[in-house]
């Protein structure tokens, strides 16, 4: 079956152009910009340049105006909630109404994608759900995990809290070509296993929420240091190559290799650009 880069860059003659999107701190942004700076120094250039940082809010609690200034770099906002108030309705991507809403919004974004000509949009700390096409998410688990009916078990907002609920004796990151559901789309890449032994019982800790939930942001904060941070950009940088491939049933493959659970590089090899 015939497959297709991602991005050639042979056939491009450059190279690939991304928009960072993000909400708040931007961390998943600056470690894909601390790439591309340390790919610039060690071998004269890089294989993707972030073209654009675009923001869905407007206020302190995005970062995305000093990561721009920083790296030199335009930055745009569109504050989503203005949007929404302007419309009077709070509505949800799940309904037909919040789903004609989302394209709405994404209009504006997608016109600056055209505008200069970018290939990936990358996703750091980005909304769950997007309309716009050629997206990179990081997401904060297994999503190689499934449930007996073939659905991945740890999607949306609680992916974590869920995991350890349930047991999982490892937590992971996963990096994935978004299509137009919540955290589904073509699996890309996968974190080394962060191990998830608790400090309390289950049984205790799903009496205490409270608990529950100071162990769950602990858990969130060190996949984001050890999982997120690691395969975003390298995620980025993987497809910048052309060693990211797709076929017309949106079957990864690496290197020309099928990678149906997600790509896994051995740990101490991330950011650099050698097969494992």
């Amino acid at each position: 079956m015939k497959i297709s880069p991602i991005f050639d860059p042979e056939q491009m003659g450059r190279p690939m152009r991304v928009a960072a999107f993000m909400s708040g701190s931007g961390t998943n942004i600056i470690k894909l910009l601390e790439l591309e700076n340390k790919l610039k120094r060690e071998e004269g250039s890089s294989p993707f340049s972030v073209v654009f940082i675009f923001s869905d809010r407007s206020d302190g609690s995005c970062l995305g105006e000093q990561i721009a200034n920083e790296n030199g770099i335009p930055y745009i906002s569109y504050d989503i909630r203005t949007f929404h108030r302007r419309r009077g309705a709070k509505r949800t991507v799940s309904s037909p109404d919040g789903f004609s809403l989302r394209k709405e919004f994404d209009k504006i974004a997608n016109r600056l994608v055209h505008a200069f000509e970018i290939d990936v949009n990358a996703l750091g700390g980005y909304m769950s759900y997007i309309t716009l096409d050629r997206c990179i998410n990081v997401h904060p688990a297994d999503l190689s995990l499934t449930t007996s009916g073939g659905k991945r078990r740890y999607v949306g907002d609680h992916a974590v809290h869920d995991a350890i609920l349930s047991g999982e004796k490892t937590l992971c990151s996963s990096t994935i070509w978004t299509d137009q559901g919540v955290d589904t789309g073509p699996l890309l890449m996968i974190s080394e296993p962060l191990n998830a032994d608790l400090p309390d019982s289950l049984e205790s800790l799903a009496k205490d929420r409270v608990r529950l939930t100071e162990i769950v942001e602990e858990f969130q904060e060190r996949l984001k240091r050890e999982g997120d941070w690691k395969i975003f950009p390298r995620t980025v940088e993987l497809i910048a190559r052309g060693r990211l491939a797709l076929d017309k049933e949106n079957r990864v493959y690496v290197d020309g290799q099928p990678m149906p659970d997600g790509y896994r590089e051995k740990k101490g090899r991330e950011n650099t650009s050698e097969m494992s």
